[in-house]
């Protein structure tokens, strides 16, 4: 104790540990709540039982690092009880030699939400040439709860080898939706959506909207970075627009006014999510029942030894508990 204390004097002289920056979302309750245990009481998400609000979001697949990460990934959602969305998994439409990267039920297990990833380009083109019962048996062959289509018409046009849509993507999962008899999520792939896209999405029978929200890694940026030079100075203006998570919140909490009973009722809301505390805030301030989701984090902790990931998940969700337990969203 002696010693404690002593630390305690020390550091509070030190250089910049009293400045500090209040973080007006929250108030801090800390008579309401003993230290919080291990959660035992499952969330409803997707059909499926999580335990945790967090949802490991699409990353990557059919590369030769992607099954380790994959497994990592996997491994920790089993452990922490949380939600996962594959890479796209294009390449298995093509060739299973990467199969075995994204079959991952058997380390998940059977009771979490596990979505196979495809883009809207590949929607186009499957519901043109009628060949959307390769989608289906590709995502009942890896035992998945349904499908998430990433809307990247953006990404598409700035990538040097990108499709190009022939149709407005909501077009296309509109037609896909009356063929496709799995749970579908729809998602961005890092600048968002707009109010009027999300009233389009709220309005389907979706089984979930994901944000991709602009402020986490910025796939249109990343294309730009591989273009030539001249391509990407006309077009870098693009990298800089989108909507963030925070607005994304509350373009849905005001659609819900004029559609007060939306088909698609849950979100995942993910992009720019910094930390558990962006998370929480967020999930508590939207109206519809919400999971936050993360990528980039996860990966850089999944590239490595399993227990780096199971650490870094560890503190999150240490931190996530503390929060449900002492602030209140303002």
């Amino acid at each position: 104790m002696e010693k404690r204390k002593e630390d305690h004097i020390k550091l509070a002289f030190e250089s910049g540990l009293n400045i500090q920056n209040l973080d007006d979302r929250f108030y801090y309750e800390p008579l309401l709540s003993a230290h919080p245990k291990e959660r035992v009481e499952p969330i409803s998400f997707l059909g499926k039982a999580m335990y945790n609000p967090v949802w490991i979001s699409s990353m990557t697949g059919g590369t030769d690092k992607a099954g380790h990460i994959n497994r990592n990934l996997a491994k920790a959602c089993n452990e922490f009880g949380l939600g996962m969305g594959l890479g796209s998994c294009r390449i298995l439409l093509e060739d299973e030699k990467y199969f075995d990267d994204f079959n991952l039920r058997h380390i998940i297990g059977d009771d979490l939400p596990f979505f196979a990833n495809l883009g809207i380009a590949q929607i186009e083109k499957a519901l043109e040439n009628d060949s959307v019962r390769n989608i289906t048996g590709m995502v009942k062959s890896l035992r998945a709860d349904g499908l998430i289509i990433h809307v990247n018409p953006l990404q598409e046009y700035l990538q040097p080898e990108g499709d190009r849509l022939k149709n407005a993507p909501f077009k296309t999962i509109h037609q896909f939706i009356e063929v496709f008899d799995l749970p579908i999520v729809v998602k961005e792939v890092g600048q968002g959506f707009g109010p009027e896209s999300i009233k389009s999405l709220l309005r389907l029978p979706l089984a979930a909207i994901e944000f991709a929200a602009f402020g986490g890694t910025n796939f249109s940026k990343l294309e730009l970075a591989r273009a030539n030079d001249a391509k990407a100075e006309l077009l870098n203006p693009f990298v800089n627009v989108g909507n963030t998570a925070l607005e994304m919140m509350r373009h849905v909490n005001e659609a819900l006014k004029e559609i007060p009973n939306p088909k698609c009722k849950e979100i995942i809301i993910s992009g720019g999510v910094k930390d558990y505390l962006d998370g929480y805030y967020l999930i508590n301030k939207i109206k519809l029942s919400a999971v936050y989701g993360q990528a980039s984090v996860f990966l850089k902790h999944a590239m490595g030894d399993y227990k780096e990931l199971h650490d870094f998940i560890q503190q999150q969700i240490v931190g996530l508990h503390l929060a449900e337990s002492y602030l209140r969203v303002r």
